[in-house]
């Protein structure tokens, strides 16, 4: 990178969107920094992160990615950080994937991730929760570089959105299309052999022995 003039980029502004619920419901880490599975719609990992805007205010940004094939099955996008917003992105991965019954859903400590109602919607789609220590980015770490890489390559140079609009459809156009190219079918991935995760899933269901 020096040699071709190449520099990184570096977040300026830092919100905290990990608060954590003293009398919040707390589970087991059953990930343990092994953010692998042996197949899709398996083990999921998920974090909320803020999208800055010029006036001072912030959007945030929840996520669900399968450890899989880093596949984002799930995300939802608001100006809040209540419980409704991580239930919208487990939501959206349900949508995705047809059924999240037996999967495991790994996060942090946040007052949302720990409350009753996002428990019990865990519960109804048959999720499993799951989370690292209070305090420690490592345990959930393949969310965490979701979201750094997001911002870096939305935001650049810009320290945050012009406003609310532009964020919400730079973020979707990233998400969804990455500049024409669709995150999920055609962006490669080191960890996916340099395919896309919906390649990644469908070599490994072309695989898969056929029933006689």
């Amino acid at each position: 990178m020096r040699a071709e003039g190449i520099r990184g980029y570096a977040k300026k502004r830092r919100v905290r969107t990990t608060i954590p619920e003293p009398s919040g419901q707390k589970y087991p880490d059953l990930l343990k920094r092994n953010f692998t599975a042996d197949a899709p719609n398996r083990r999921y990992v998920g974090d909320i992160t803020y999208l800055p805007l010029t006036d001072g205010t912030n959007l945030y940004l929840a996520t669900v990615i399968d450890c899989y094939s880093r596949r984002l099955a799930g995300w939802a996008v608001a100006d809040h950080m209540r419980t409704e917003l991580v239930e919208d992105a487990l939501k959206a991965a349900a949508a995705t994937r047809g059924s999240l019954k037996g999967a495991i859903f790994h996060s942090d400590h946040g007052s949302v991730y720990c409350s009753k109602a996002y428990a019990k919607f865990c519960i109804k789609l048959g999720v499993t929760q799951s989370m690292g220590a209070i305090g420690s980015s490592a345990d959930n770490a393949l969310a965490e570089s979701f979201n750094a890489t997001m911002k870096r390559e939305i935001l650049q140079d810009a320290a945050c959105w012009a406003d609310e609009l532009a964020c919400r459809r730079q973020v979707f156009r990233w998400q969804v299309f990455r500049w024409l190219v669709r995150y999920n079918t055609r962006r490669h991935h080191t960890w996916c052999g340099y395919v896309s995760p919906s390649t990644y899933e469908a070599r490994r269901a072309a695989t898969l022995p056929t029933a006689a």
